[in-house]
């Protein structure tokens, strides 16, 4: 049966469009249920008699229909196996889709699920349930009515199908079939068209045998919270927001809140280097950290500067009054962010006027104890101090105290300091090194699941050979003496060298990378995983991978002694490492060993050595030393960051020992012949597909990203040039102190904080001159030599295939637009993979320094208005020297502290306490001790031993220095202060 929908649609020339489309229904649709005598089942009934859920509120076996809503807003509910034979309408399924990509995912996987019950039932086919709409009726109100004349068709089909006489003898009774729907329209509508209907919470809550699955229902709003007063002003409707946007009357960005200060965030704004700085709860305005949100620039006059201020969150459960604690913080922000702007230059300050999308997500964290007994609503406080406390209701609050649990945001009122969430899960034990590591994981949005049956189901199957027909297309390479040099313990080898004499006297020199894309296929499920992973993430002890072990740990795993696929770049160098030729081939591989970098550095400084494979060490190593030095010259940065590297307790997974990673000359050969053949298939690719070439640039730093660098230089008799990269690596090496051998070291260090984060981008996209790669002084950049850990390597290996026409092309990989999205998520993934590994190191840092106190030698890192960084370079770790703290301390020591008095000089960037005055790099000797008092936040502690400040330093408490004086009098208090105790 045929019938017509009409629509209209505007051009963006102003046109108005009359569209019509056919649309067909049909008679012959199951209903899916194992009770119909009428309908012809093509499958197996999904909707079956078993599985009945006992409800007080219907106390007849009965089927469930879901509205959008309920399916947006329950989806943790809906997740649990409790609920079953349930149908699922394509009217909310394509709403669904519509409003929320990532819930329809989680809805899909439920539907998928065959133990679940869940039918989908193709409503707007079906010639008795298909709602055509009604002239002046909104598209929503169309769904509402479609999805109340499915459920009503339903209900009547399977009642009819129940009448027979043989069904009255079964003496079983008649199952009914119910709408939940939070809609208070759609549900009055429904009463009234006689059609059973509840809302969510009321169904969750009828459902006894399952007391617990209330804690995960979306809470909107709380009960005697309706008449609070409200403590933030209004959002601006969508419509205001739109309009205000388009007049440019406000400004669109995506809100950062302060990891330091939960009262100060910052809104990233295009054309606006800092952003906009926000202060105050009312002009955060109920954002949260990721939401896209519309601020308005305040005049000139109000703008200010960030406090540089440490401000945490007091324990603080009344939220209906903003309390006086609560306006003396407030206004100690203003406070500093005003003495910050005299001596700073003021930034573009405004406020949240409304939310132009939501970016909530699950958060990670621990139960706050309640004050009240017999209480079911508690304070949710996240692992991720950039996060609002959320308020959720649970009756498991004695069992989850010592849990780590995950909890979503619903909503934030106007009446509520806090946000609204619910329960969604328990991780496990507080402290258990599995579940830290999967708190890190879902922190980060590290995708970490298993893969699935489908994704597995493109793998190759074993046992795999290599056959005469890939022979035959492949340049056979097996005889050369190929090596791979990596890190100990490294299976997922990607990368092997080689270097023989050719008889003109020249060196020819190869690059072999394994061939990944060859198992991995455009647009499969195996592919499109990889992509949504987009790199592997490295934690201590643990490696999350971006594709099945099966191949990177297999069959794409460059392991000496076995053939492999692998692409490679191959150039004939002179003597003195100039490029005379390159070519690429698809080839096989057969790795002669798999090294360390220590390994080869002993075969390298191996006089006995004169195997080939140590004379192609000795060649690459040298060539490697000629292309570093001219990397250099041209202005490339020699970057330093502290790295540590743990040894794990293989049955606990606990850390053994801590120590700083050691750098060999072989680090830099591999390195440096990476950096070559990422370069010259970057100049290749970038030749042969000018508009979607896969690219890496890293933008020049800002000036004043330097400050910190020239400042803290300068002091120390230095002057670094920030001209350009050639003159600040001619800065940074003279940088030299003999008698502080790592000097030069920390510099460095401070040089990479002041640098921009690198991305992928597509040449189509930009003009070539911002092609540039500024650490690496290179005109031109991409990732070719990592497939195994970063899809963007296999994009770089496809466009590669392409051009030497050993692979096809396919329309997504000369698509612009979709590249470009590919491009946005790498970004994403390789910066929360970063952060990810930092945290992991943090982790085991705090469980290697448990129970432990060392006195360290280290350096002052940064001179902070309240605090030094330090940095230790035994373990390469940096912490936090606090030099003011706390008078509520309950130590001896911490009530010391507050008689002492810091002055910090915003002009040289140097604290001083009496004679003692403290600058970036100066020498220091602290002790380091782990304090858990916060359970969730453990820190490792820096306390300072020397230089020897009476009062502060650590020995003052742990005995009596006999003849000291006092480098730093303890202040004088005035009668005005006096009179205040």
């Amino acid at each position: 049966m045929q019938t017509l929908r009409e629509f209209t649609r505007k051009t963006k020339r102003g046109n108005v469009l009359r569209i019509v489309r056919e649309h067909y229904l049909r008679d012959d649709i199951g209903c899916g249920s194992d009770l119909c005598q009428y309908c012809f089942q093509n499958e197996v009934y999904q909707l079956t008699t078993r599985h009945q859920i006992n409800s007080t509120l219907f106390k007849h076996p009965h089927y469930i229909v879901l509205d959008t809503n309920v399916v947006l807003d329950q989806i943790d509910v809906l997740e649990e196996d409790v609920l079953h034979n349930v149908i699922v309408l394509s009217t909310v399924l394509n709403e669904v889709k519509h409003k929320s990509s990532s819930i329809y995912k989680r809805f899909n996987e439920i539907i998928h699920d065959r133990s679940r019950n869940f039918y989908v039932f193709v409503n707007e086919h079906h010639k008795d349930t298909y709602a055509d709409r009604e002239p002046n009726e909104s598209a929503n109100d169309r769904n509402d009515r479609a999805i109340r004349l499915a459920t009503k068709w339903y209900d009547t089909h399977l009642i009819n199908s129940q009448s027979s006489k043989s069904f009255e003898r079964s003496g079983q009774s008649t199952t009914r079939v119910i709408l939940l729907t939070d809609d208070a329209g759609n549900r009055s509508k429904a009463e009234s068209e006689d059609i059973l209907v509840a809302s969510a919470a009321e169904y969750v809550k009828s459902l006894e045998d399952f007391p617990l699955l209330v804690d995960k229902l979306s809470q909107k709003s709380f009960e005697n919270e309706k008449q609070a007063r409200p403590q933030y002003p209004p959002h601006l409707s969508m419509k205001e927001l739109l309009e205000g946007l388009r007049q440019k009357k406000y400004l669109q960005g995506s809100f950062q809140a302060s990891r330091e200060n939960y009262l100060e965030g910052n809104v990233n704004v295009e054309n606006y280097e800092k952003g906009i700085l926000l202060q105050g709860r009312e002009s955060l305005n109920r954002a949260v950290d990721g939401d896209i949100v519309a601020v308005e620039l305040l005049p000139e006059t109000e703008w200010s500067a960030p406090s540089e201020i440490v401000l945490e969150e007091k324990n603080v459960y009344a939220d209906d009054v903003p309390s006086e604690e609560r306006a003396q913080e407030e206004q100690q922000v203003k406070k500093a962010a005003l003495a910050a702007a005299k001596t700073d230059e003021r930034t573009p300050t405004g406020r949240i006027v409304g939310i132009v999308r939501r970016k909530w997500r699950q958060y990670c964290g621990i139960l706050q104890p309640s004050l009240i007994e017999d209480t079911n609503r508690h304070i949710f406080v996240p692992a991720d101090r950039k996060i609002p406390r959320i308020r959720i209701e649970t009756r498991q609050a004695a069992k989850l105290l010592n849990q780590r649990i995950i909890v979503t945001i619903d909503t934030w009122p106007r009446n509520s300091r806090y946000p609204h969430g619910h329960f969604v899960r328990s991780l496990g034990p507080l402290g258990d090194m599995a579940t830290e590591n999967e708190v890190i994981l879902l922190e980060h949005d590290v995708p970490h699941c298993k893969f699935s049956e489908e994704v597995l189901s493109f793998l190759p199957q074993m046992p795999w050979t290599i056959t005469p027909e890939d022979y035959a297309k492949r340049v056979d390479l097996r005889d050369l003496y190929i090596c791979s040099v990596d890190p100990p313990g490294c299976t997922d080898i990607d990368d092997a060298l080689h270097c023989r004499d050719l008889p003109n006297g020249n060196l020819e020199v190869g690059v072999h990378i394994a061939d990944v894309s060859h198992f991995i296929r455009p647009g499969n499920a195996l592919d499109k995983e990889a992509a949504a992973r987009g790199t592997t993430v490295y934690l201590v002890g643990k490696r999350i991978d971006m594709v099945p072990e099966l191949l990177s740990s297999n069959l794409c795993s460059l392991v000496g002694g076995v053939e492999r696929f692998a692409f490679s770049c191959i150039w004939e160098v002179d003597q003195e490492a100039n490029v005379l030729n390159k070519r690429f081939h698809k080839s096989v591989i057969k790795s002669k060993r798999a090294m360390t970098y220590e390994e080869a550095q002993v075969m390298i400084d191996d006089s006995n050595e004169q195997g080939e494979i140590a004379k192609s060490l000795r060649n690459l190593n040298r060539l490697a030393k000629i292309l570093k030095k001219r990397r250099m010259d041209n202005g490339a940065l020699v970057l330093a960051s502290p790295e540590i590297r743990f040894q794990v307790d293989s049955e606990t997974h606990e850390p053994l020992e801590v120590e700083a990673k050691q750098m060999r000359d072989t680090n830099s050969m591999v390195e440096e012949f990476m950096l070559l053949a990422n370069i010259t298939v970057a100049q290749h690719i970038a030749a042969e597909f000018s508009e979607c070439a896969v690219l890496r640039r890293h933008p020049r730093p800002p000036p004043t990203n330097f400050d910190p660098l020239v400042k803290a230089a300068r002091y120390q008799g230095f002057e670094v040039d920030i001209e350009s990269g050639l003159s600040l690596s001619h800065s940074l090496d003279k940088c030299v102190k003999v008698d502080n051998p790592y000097f030069n070291t920390m510099i460095r260090i401070l040089t990479t904080r002041c640098m921009m984060q690198a991305v992928y981008f597509i040449s189509g996209s930009l003009q070539k001159e911002e092609f540039f790669h500024y650490g690496l002084a290179a005109s031109i950049y991409t990732h070719f030599t990592s497939p195994i850990r970063r899809y963007s390597d296999i994009m770089v290996h496809r466009l590669l295939a392409a051009s030497i026409g050993a692979d096809s092309t396919y329309a997504q990989l000369l698509e612009r637009k979709s590249n470009e999205e590919l491009c946005n998520n790498l970004n994403y993934r390789h910066k929360m993979a970063q952060y990810a590994g930092r945290a992991s190191v943090a982790l085991n840092t705090h469980l290697f320094f448990r129970g432990k106190e060392e006195d360290e030698e280290g350096y002052v890192l940064f001179v902070r208005k309240n605090a030094l960084q330090i940095l230790i370079p035994k373990y390469g770790l940096e912490g936090t020297l606090y030099l003011k703290s706390d008078k509520d301390g309950k130590d001896g020591l911490e009530r010391i502290k507050s008689e002492i008095v810091f002055t910090f000089n915003e002009e040289d960037h140097t604290q001083r306490c009496g004679n003692v005055v403290f600058h970036s790099f100066d020498p220091v000797t602290v002790r380091l001790s782990l304090d858990s008092r916060n359970v969730q936040h453990e820190k490792l502690v820096f306390r300072l031993v020397k230089p020897y400040i009476k009062g502060f330093s650590v020995e003052l408490v742990k005995m009596e220095v006999e003849g000291e004086t006092p480098t730093c009098p303890p202040t004088k208090k005035s009668k005005k202060d006096k009179k205040k105790k």
